[in-house]
């Protein structure tokens, strides 16, 4: 300590606003989130997603106005999601190879709309693409394969960079899928596209909305244990973010967000690297449940999560409350 009481007064610095304005250690801006969209097919589509209220599917063109939207807002970057429609979906998950599949199609419909503007970040996975719902490919006992996915997710990352993707984030956590990835973008001529690897993912209870709204609840057989973090973990993070940035990760992200603001600080502290954060579905869902029950007020709630991962050490949070903060912002 530097002081004792009453020469030392810590309420002095709070007494009036202006002060405490200016003695603010952290701040939150619309340049510090991301906005997480689901595209769905169709024109002027928009489909309200019942366990995520106020979030909805969009078809493209809907897609590219709330591209427009989040650039008036200074909202830096979107991370699009497809609903893929089932007769689109199979074992393989061959539909994410597919230069016009939906998610292709939306990225070049936004960069066509706002170029340079706005960022898109895409999500690397199969699991809205597969009949089966797992992030992979599965063999007979439905164990999901490292090495047959990891091939699989090298050919859907450089459709998404050949049709414009700025940030490639892979979110299946199959091991060894960064170097692959990496090598794969520089080789085929596209150096400057980042990857943002989902390195330390959860097996989470908080992903059952996100899940509603790309169509995979009702698909996924079993669970996703084998691959994604188990909670009780925090030293298997730290090695899964050195691994992938030794791997070639130009930044990383944990994943949910509130539950495991401590392996964000962990991870800054060790790395000192770029660090996102997903407040996923699960935490906006009980977010807008307590608004609902009259347990909270959403301006407050939302404003005071979001500065919480920015004070734990994020550059950024993906976040559906995005437009809604932003404006508060301002």
């Amino acid at each position: 300590m530097t002081g004792m009481y009453p020469l030392t007064r810590l309420r002095r610095n709070r007494a009036s606003a202006w002060s405490r304005n200016l003695h603010r250690e952290t701040v939150l801006t619309p340049a510090d989130l991301i906005w997480p969209l689901f595209v769905t097919e169709g024109t002027g589509v928009e489909e309200p997603i019942a366990s995520l209220p106020g979030v909805s599917r969009w078809s493209v063109d809907l897609i590219v106005a709330r591209a427009k939207e989040a650039v008036a807002l200074g909202i830096p970057c979107l991370a699009l999601f497809p609903n893929t429609q089932p007769d689109r979906r199979s074992e393989d998950g061959r539909e994410a190879l597919n230069p016009d599949n939906l998610m292709c199609r939306a990225i070049r419909a936004i960069k066509q709309a706002c170029g340079d503007d706005i960022g898109v970040l895409t999500d690397v996975a199969l699991d809205p693409y597969t009949s089966h719902g797992q992030d992979g490919l599965v063999d007979a006992a439905g164990y999901v394969l490292n090495d047959a996915t990891v091939e699989v997710l090298v050919g859907q990352s450089l459709n998404q960079a050949a049709a414009g993707a700025d940030v490639i984030a892979p979110s299946d956590m199959m091991d060894g899928r960064i170097s692959a990835i990496r090598e794969a973008l520089e080789s085929a001529g596209h150096p400057n596209v980042q990857i943002m690897s989902y390195a330390a993912k959860y097996a989470s209870a908080f992903y059952g909305p996100f899940r509603d709204a790309v169509g995979s609840r009702g698909l996924l057989k079993g669970d996703k244990k084998t691959y994604q973090m188990d909670p009780a973990n925090a030293e298997e993070a730290l090695r899964e973010v050195e691994l992938d940035l030794a791997e070639g990760a130009d930044s990383v992200m944990v994943k949910p967000g509130l539950p495991y603001l401590d392996i964000v600080r962990r991870v800054k502290d060790a790395f000192e690297v770029p660090v996102f954060a997903y407040q996923v579905s699960g935490e906006y869902a009980m977010i807008e449940a307590a608004v609902a029950a009259g347990a909270g007020e959403r301006d407050a709630l939302v404003l005071e999560t979001l500065m919480s991962f920015k004070r734990a050490g994020c550059s950024g949070v993906l976040t559906y409350h995005a437009a809604h903060a932003a404006k508060l912002l301002g």
